[in-house]
């Protein structure tokens, strides 16, 4: 059966990326600093430790007005509402690469990595999928609240830049910025399902991948976190850095988080495996690599 994509998630990113070809040509120092300042919150705050480690998982706990701060925040990704997030999220890790998957790799790169978000589904879009997979978000008022209105923020925020600085921060702090967080976010499902290395044996093709932790605020240490997915904590190993689980203890000491997960120490040096380096090819596409003839 053909794939039916949705004409609104197809014709708003790519207007996103064609805007994002003005961005060499009206760089500011104050346009650069917007990008950053907001690819850490919305990335940073609103999905890496937000959306993902304390809504989907609940690897911690904080107050229930900094839950609400940080959902806010995971706004400005333009991935949709917390709910819907959470739920597609739980979702996938109960069919993780599967063919209910909703990323799954098995069906090619490109569809792991962004063509699955295109889809037109009735069934993710949901009430029933919403109360099944995150049952306690969608009884919250504000959280339900914050997912129907999830557009407003991205708005909001994108005026305030232009009375700020211009077109060239809104380019760089609105349009560049979240073309950069929505292909990280799908590096994870596409490319940390793909290349990297295994330290635990898990039912998917998870991998832990280097560059995908250090622009993901830790999140490319994928396999560790199949392996352990209640873990506030990704990065495993001394040499694995994992800025989000870093905020994550900072909030820890500043008495705003507490209940913050992590598997003990024997538990996950008697799960690991041989470090294994893969170059995963779960939907039998060609790749390509350097090889020596024998």
């Amino acid at each position: 059966m053909k794939t039916k994509y949705n004409s609104g998630p197809v014709i708003g990113l790519t207007f996103l990326h064609v805007v994002c070809l003005l961005a060499p040509f009206t760089f500011t120092w104050k346009a650069l600093g917007a990008f950053c300042a907001l690819y850490w919150i919305a990335t940073g705050w609103g999905v890496c430790l937000c959306y993902h480690r304390l809504l989907t998982h609940r690897s911690f706990q904080c107050p229930k007005w900094l839950e609400y701060f940080f959902t806010a925040c995971g706004t400005l990704s333009c991935q949709g509402g917390a709910i819907n997030w959470v739920a597609t999220h739980r979702y996938h890790h109960a069919n993780s690469d599967m063919e209910d998957d909703p990323h799954s790799p098995t069906r090619g790169f490109w569809w792991a990595h962004m063509l699955w978000f295109l889809k037109a589904s009735p069934v993710w879009d949901s009430d029933a999928f919403r109360t099944r997979y995150a049952p306690e978000l969608y009884k919250d008022p504000v959280h339900r609240t914050l997912n129907h209105y999830e557009w407003t923020a991205p708005w909001i925020v994108g005026f305030l830049l232009y009375f700020w600085g211009g077109w060239p921060c809104v380019i760089w702090g609105i349009f560049l910025r979240t073309v950069v967080t929505l292909h990280v976010t799908w590096s994870t499902n596409s490319a940390a399902h793909r290349w990297g290395y295994q330290t635990y044996t898990t039912k998917d093709y998870s991998t832990n991948l280097w560059w995908v932790a250090l622009f993901g605020f830790g999140e490319g240490w994928h396999n560790n976190h199949h392996a352990f997915q209640y873990s506030a904590r990704h990065g495993l190993r001394w040499w694995e850095i994992d800025m989000t689980y870093l905020l994550i203890r900072i909030l820890g000491f500043l008495g705003l988080a507490d209940a913050i997960r992590v598997p003990h120490p024997a538990l996950a040096s008697a799960m690991e495996i041989k470090n294994i380096s893969l170059q995963i090819n779960p939907s039998e596409e060609p790749v390509y690599s350097e090889s020596v003839a024998e």
